[in-house]
């Protein structure tokens, strides 16, 4: 549903998925399917890395981790082809020194889940996000605080969530909430692109430790 919105105002968005998830169901819900990816792509969406399994840094050694990475990538581009996309992000936002030194190496950029926002300075190796959970007044003016700094700094702002749906997990949100942020943001002027059309576009000064 989120990405139907984000059609609908002219915009696209990027989606990280760990392809070892596809079929499944868990506290989240169904995941997806592969017609899923095929309709994302279709509409002009990025499809992103997110591990192969969701596993967090924590859990595995910085070596083992880039295994899981590089296998999500792999899984990806066997299933769709050059369609998909080395950008990457944490799962649950994880990371240690190590493991991001080492995906950073093999990845277009990867995002977390610290929010603020980019810039003048940028690591690529953690992009910084801002949530989008619930619905009502206040993620809402959390989210439009954000675009006004966004306006005034000319820097980058990364949303994200995970469902769009009228009763969202603890971890997504409600179609009202995610369409309102992305008038909102269309409003301030700020361009609403994938991240891959955002790093290949670049102005701002970028790093990559």
């Amino acid at each position: 549903m989120g990405g139907e919105i984000l059609c609908r105002a002219q915009a696209r968005g990027t989606y990280y998925t760990a392809f070892g998830l596809m079929d499944s169901t868990n506290e989240l819900g169904h995941h997806f399917t592969r017609q899923d990816l095929e309709e994302l792509l279709k509409a002009g969406h990025e499809l992103a890395n997110h591990t192969y399994s969701h596993v967090s840094a924590r859990a595995l050694d910085a070596a083992a981790y880039c295994d899981e990475v590089t296998r999500g990538y792999r899984s990806l581009l066997d299933a769709v082809g050059p369609r998909a996309s080395s950008n990457f992000s944490y799962p649950f936002g994880d990371l240690t020194p190590s493991t991001k030194k080492m995906v950073g190496t093999s990845a277009q950029s990867c995002r977390g889940v610290f929010g603020g926002l980019n810039g003048p300075a940028i690591d690529l190796n953690l992009l910084s996000a801002n949530s989008i959970y619930g619905d009502g007044e206040k993620p809402l003016r959390s989210a439009e605080d954000l675009l006004e700094q966004n306006a005034e700094r000319k820097s980058w702002l990364i949303f994200y969530t995970h469902d769009v749906q009228e009763t969202p997990s603890p971890w997504g949100c409600t179609p009202i909430l995610f369409e309102s942020i992305v008038r909102s943001a269309l409003d301030s002027g700020a361009r609403i692109v994938t991240i891959g059309e955002m790093v290949s576009q670049a102005t701002l000064t970028i790093s990559a430790s």
